[in-house]
């Protein structure tokens, strides 16, 4: 992010300069001990942090979600036809009806591709198998696996860093107000196509239901900006989304689209959106989001149902997501809520530990990753040889079980798919072992969860593939893949779940796949920490309202022992990479620190004159990096009144703006405010919101140095502003919000020789890690107030 409004009053030694160059110039994943952020900070209030994005190192900026009321914006507001306001509003619907079309056909797509490469592969096991060819089965999968995974680390490692992980921390930095470079390009989006597909076939222990999150974005602001960069069509009416507000607002559709089509889960799409990534809301953006999915939920069912017909291949009940356990007889008296609860409480303690395993693990990554691209490469190839030997070797310590009548599915099977998987067991037994294995995750998720097969699994196969998944779990999250969160932890939750079932036995009325369910459910509170959105997509994916109750005693168990003792893995993940988000909840002890104290560990605010001359403005813009400047105008008739020489806050200019005006020779030889036609004649609404422009593009001559430009009606007139007083943890909860990018602060003392501004704060000032550095002894009575 720039300093967007002004250094720390520390001036830069050249040790220091050469120190940041160096840091910029290692690998930027680079650190070497397993106790420091990824990345390392300056020691300043405001700085220009670098942050991890995906798998690549970027220079964060913020984004401009406020609206900027100049003379310009106000003009077209006023001049535009009830004809154009309708073209915008069916504009927006028509960009949330392509978004969730597209996102339903790509994720069609993966699923597809997904069932089908692996239903082969599983099928060529299974003829090994049969012939006893056990160690050339073994070559094969492996073999397989490894080629899969290693087309999905090249393109992520080689072409898309950006593509690698789940995507989900990134999306939510963005809708904070956090610009993430490349995030969203054609690339990125492509690559995480394609290496979903290769991850998730291959077997690893990931979902494609984050990536899925991440590919509805991409889509959603693909649309937004015409295309990508490099090809952006330039048709006016895109240009009414040229704004980083709407691009906000048509990412979150995006972001809820990707959750529904990972489950098939509409309601639940939008709650998570809402409730995990979304910071800013409103009833139409609600409206708008749940259009999407549910043209996600038409688009997947019209393909199921063409599917059915077995026109896609290997594609079978599997790819979609959904556990349907509607026949389930769901039936507990008052003692089985102890169980519940026990599981409840298992949850939280598990996912705070895996949380706090999975920060030092990706810690460890780290330091393996900052040697190179083939580290990482190696890396990733290593966990699919580890999770390909486990899955295919592991079975043949089971003891084959013979198959009951009463099983509801045939007994044995040897389809790619299927309950009750034969094996290396004789006829009429089977392994209960590979049946969760030697499978698809999605098909893992589906036969723990069966219903009303209570010996159907062994205590031992149970205890193996949770202690299995925990440790694949672990490791395979952090490498070099598109990879998501959602799956392995409601594999590992529900093994945990059915095994405790299977100790409680007859002790409970709750069915053994119920008991599944409801432990993946309190694993995925107790790390994620979400639990309206979560309780509505298990409802969903479950298809049995009655589990509603009990549902939510687990979630609201989980997320309370989990909060007791680290924040959720998202959370942890933001704070790894480096990317500024700001909390909802600001630190207690920043009741105690007035903003006015910010600004003052901060040199003066840079300000312009109303009627600024050329050299002045482009000197400021050579020699700062902020994004923002003040307008202040001297000597002032204050309106209404006879009083003369006042000082006049006039506003907050943007940089882009002021590039803009320079590149257009915005000049006037006399030192003059002009008139609105001068304006409209020289700019335009769809000028303003192009970003992309630098200073050192821009050419000024010697004579044009000497004129002056009016910046009067570039100037947002109605900046937020706070007075200085105002404690920090306020302005806090004010600056996030609103999605503000600069908040002003003025002083609350007005008279003669006192600013019109005290200074500005930006997204850097108000972290606490940063606040804690300039103040030290803060961290001191935080420390006390913990110990009260």
């Amino acid at each position: 992010m720039e300093d967007d409004s002004n250094h720390f009053s520390k001036p830069e030694t050249p040790n220091s300069m050469k120190a940041e160059a160096e840091v910029e110039e290692r690998d930027p994943e680079s650190n070497s001990s397993l106790s420091e952020p990824l990345l390392k900070r300056n020691r300043t209030l405001s700085s220009n942090p670098l942050a991890l994005v995906g798998a690549t190192v970027s220079h964060i900026e913020s984004l401009d979600y406020e609206i900027n009321e100049n003379d310009l914006f106000k003009h077209d507001w006023r001049s535009r036809s009830k004809v154009q306001v309708l073209q915008y509003i069916f504009l927006k619907w028509t960009l949330a009806f392509l978004v969730g079309l597209l996102t339903g056909l790509i994720a069609t797509l993966i699923n597809l591709a997904i069932e089908n490469i692996a239903g082969y592969k599983f099928l060529a096991i299974v003829g090994f198998i049969k012939e006893e060819r056990y160690l050339s089965g073994l070559v094969f999968f492996t073999g397989v696996n490894f080629v899969l995974t290693l087309v999905a680390a090249v393109l992520c490692v080689c072409f898309a860093p950006t593509a690698a992980g789940p995507g989900i921390p990134e999306i939510k930095a963005y809708l904070n107000g956090v610009d993430t470079p490349d995030m969203f390009g054609a690339t990125t989006l492509l690559v995480k196509i394609v290496g979903s597909i290769g991850a998730v076939s291959a077997g690893l222990d990931l979902g494609k239901e984050g990536p899925l999150v991440h590919i509805g974005s991409c889509i959603a602001s693909l649309l937004g900006q015409g295309g990508p960069d490099n090809y952006r069509l330039k048709w006016r009416w895109l240009r009414y989304f040229n704004n980083d507000r709407d691009r906000r607002d048509i990412i979150t559709a995006g972001c809820s689209s990707g959750v529904c089509a990972a489950f098939r889960s509409p309601v639940g799409g939008v709650l998570f959106a809402l409730e995990e990534v979304a910071t800013w809301w409103r009833s139409a953006l609600l409206w708008r989001t749940f259009f999407s999915t549910a043209v996600v939920v038409v688009v997947l069912r019209a393909f199921i149902e063409i599917c059915n017909s077995g026109n896609c291949g290997l594609f079978g009940t599997g790819g979609l997501i959904i556990f349907d356990v509607s026949e389930v007889k769901v039936s507990y008296q008052a003692m089985d809520i102890i169980p519940v609860i026990i599981i409840g409480i298992i949850g939280g303690l598990l996912g705070s530990l895996y949380n706090h395993l999975l920060h030092k693990i990706l810690r460890l990554y780290n330091l393996i990753n900052q040697k190179g691209k083939l580290h990482k490469l190696l890396l990733a190839l290593s966990v699919s040889l580890f999770t390909s030997v486990c899955q295919y070797c592991l079975p043949f310590l089971a003891q084959c079980k013979a198959c009951d009548p009463s099983f509801p599915e045939v007994c044995p099977t040897n389809d790619r798919s299927g309950n009750f998987k034969q094996f290396n067991c004789p006829d009429g037994y089977y392994n209960d072992l590979a049946t969760l294995l030697l499978t698809t995750n999605d098909d893992a998720v589906r036969n723990i969860f069966s219903s009303n097969t209570p010996s159907e699994f062994q205590y031992t196969s149970i205890l193996i593939f949770f202690a299995l998944y925990c440790i694949l779990g672990l490791i395979t999250f952090g490498i070099a893949v598109p990879s998501g969160l959602f799956l392995p932890i409601i594999l590992m939750g529900s093994g945990y779940g059915r095994l405790i079932s299977m100790l409680l036995g007859s002790y409970t009325n709750l069915d053994q796949g119920l008991y599944a369910v409801l432990g993946a459910a309190s694993l995925m509170a107790g790390s994620m920490r979400m639990t309206v959105s979560v309780c509505v997509i298990f409802l969903e994916l479950t298809n049995n309202l009655l589990l509603l109750p009990i549902t939510m005693i687990v979630l609201l168990i989980a997320k309370t022992v989990g909060d007791s003792f680290n924040p959720s893995i998202y959370e942890i993940i933001l704070e790894l990479k480096g990317l500024p988000f700001l909390d909802a909840n600001p630190e207690p002890w920043m009741r105690n620190l007035t903003v006015g104290e910010l600004a003052n560990a901060k040199s003066p605010a840079v300000t312009l004159s109303g009627v600024e001359k050329v050299s002045r403005i482009v000197d400021v813009l050579k020699n700062t990096t902020h994004n923002a400047f003040p307008i202040v105008d001297q000597d002032v008739l204050v309106p209404g009144t006879v009083v003369t020489g006042a000082t006049e806050l006039h506003g907050l200019i943007l940089r882009a703006h002021l590039v803009q005006a320079l590149k257009k020779k915005w000049f006037l030889a006399e030192k003059r405010r002009t008139e609105d036609w001068e304006v409209q004649e020289k700019f335009n609404w769809v000028d303003l919101s192009e970003r992309e422009l630098k200073i050192e593009q821009v050419a000024v001559t010697h004579d044009e140095m000497e004129m002056y430009m009016d910046l009067h009606p570039l100037t947002n007139t109605t900046p937020y502003t706070v007075v200085e007083s105002m404690s920090v943890a306020k302005a806090m909860v004010l600056f996030r919000q609103v999605g503000l990018r600069h908040m002003l602060i003025v002083p609350k003392y007005q008279g003669a020789g006192v600013p019109a501004v005290v200074g500005i704060l930006t997204r850097q000032d108000l972290r606490a890690y940063n606040i804690l550095t300039v103040f030290p002894h803060l961290a001191t009575h935080k420390e006390q107030q913990k110990h009260k």
